[in-house]
């Protein structure tokens, strides 16, 4: 089972969106039958078992095993990842391009980033699944809590300077053996996991990080 698998064709987003078949793939994490399914999820097996040949189809789900039991064969599936991650190319006439508006100080601009970043890398994760390889990658998740917004434009025009600093080192436009690789750096407030009440939009920080 694959820690994360990206959904990148349309059907399969749509299958995976059903909320009945969204229970069995969480359920799945541990393999069962059709019948234990039903079980654990309180649902008739005739229903669990539509739905498990319809994840199946979309490659959501796997054949684990099979078992006899007396004349029956009972079919023991497992999903084919512990999460999954649509693509923005599942909606590909609708997905966000971030060459349209660049604007660093955009919070949608970043989420553009954020998904041309998943539509990109699930593709690569796919190609090199096919071809039995590995994809070379490399990523930084940290926090900085800021003790102001001066703080927290310093901090964005500092990193600005070092990524450009490090990009006009390395890039080498002319290496013939050469591979393009993307940076990304976004930052971000943090959203309160229990907002206020009162709390129904981002604040100014959020829109403007810098």
């Amino acid at each position: 089972m694959l820690d994360i698998a990206v959904i990148e064709e349309p059907a399969a987003a749509e299958s995976s969106l059903d909320p009945i078949r969204s229970r069995i793939l969480a359920a799945l994490a541990e393999p069962g039958s059709a019948a234990m399914l039903a079980g654990r999820l309180g649902l008739p097996r005739q229903k669990v078992n539509y739905h498990l040949k319809e994840l199946e189809r979309h490659g959501l789900v796997e054949l684990a095993e099979e078992r006899r039991k007396g004349n029956v064969t009972e079919r023991v599936y497992r999903a084919t990842a512990a999460s999954y991650v649509i693509s923005p190319s599942a909606l590909a006439a609708v997905s966000p391009d971030p060459a349209r508006s660049p604007d660093q100080l955009s919070a949608r601009w970043l989420l553009a980033l954020g998904a041309r970043l998943v539509q990109e890398v699930g593709a690569l994760l796919t190609g090199a699944a096919r071809a039995g390889q590995r994809v070379a990658s490399f990523g930084i998740d940290a926090e900085v809590r800021f003790a102001s917004a001066a703080d927290r434009a310093a901090f964005a025009e500092e990193l600005s300077q070092a990524v450009a600093g490090l990009v006009g080192r390395y890039h080498d436009e002319s290496a013939p053996q050469g591979r393009r690789h993307r940076v990304v750096v976004g930052l971000h407030q943090i959203p309160d996991p229990h907002p206020a009440a009162d709390s129904h939009r981002p604040d100014a920080a959020q829109e403007n990080p810098r």
